[in-house]
């Protein structure tokens, strides 16, 4: 019996979203798509990719109903690849990803930029709670809890991690009193 984990058999979101974009070669496609490709020959030209493999991920996006596969040619018969309202829901992550990365790299060193389509000013994307508006990246102010589907174990996970949260805010620290 292997002791690996498969990620299907995780109990989290993030492992069921790595298990749909996990390939690199899955969010690159994504971002073509969001770009307004839908051809193959598309895909294949901006990425550099064996037609074995787009043909593999391309299923498997349509197969993850991330992308829909439509006839735009009756003979021969040609397909093209749209976005789902599924996979478009995917574009806040993408924007974040790409905007990480360029937050690591000199402004001289970025290759893409995100910016407003009307002012052509650059953007700096953000991640909020859509309640709230404040931003998600006080790691301290927003924390993972167990969900209403979640398992024993997870709950106790999560039980555990709030128990230690409220420990250490609890604790005034070295010198204090």
């Amino acid at each position: 019996m292997s002791s690996r984990i498969r990620l299907e058999d995780r109990e989290c979101p993030l492992s069921t979203t790595v298990q749909h974009v996990g390939e690199w070669w899955t969010l690159l496609i994504l971002h073509d798509a969001f770009d307004g490709y839908t051809r193959f020959d598309q895909f294949q030209q901006s990425l550099g990719i064996s037609t074995s493999m787009l043909t593999a991920r391309l299923k498997t996006l349509v197969a993850d109903g991330l992308l829909e596969r439509r006839p735009y040619q009756a003979n021969p018969v040609r397909h093209e690849y749209v976005l789902t309202e599924r996979g478009y829901s995917l574009r806040p992550v993408i924007v974040a990803l790409a905007a990480w990365g360029n937050r690591h790299l000199d402004p001289q060193d970025r290759s893409m930029i995100l910016v407003d389509a009307e002012t052509g000013q650059e953007a700096e994307p953000v991640v909020v709670d859509a309640h709230t508006g404040k931003s998600l990246n006080d790691s301290n102010a927003y924390v993972f809890a167990a969900g209403p589907a979640a398992s024993g174990a997870m709950r106790a996970r999560y039980t555990e991690l709030d128990r230690q949260r409220r420990s250490r805010s609890a604790d005034p620290g070295p010198g204090a009193g």
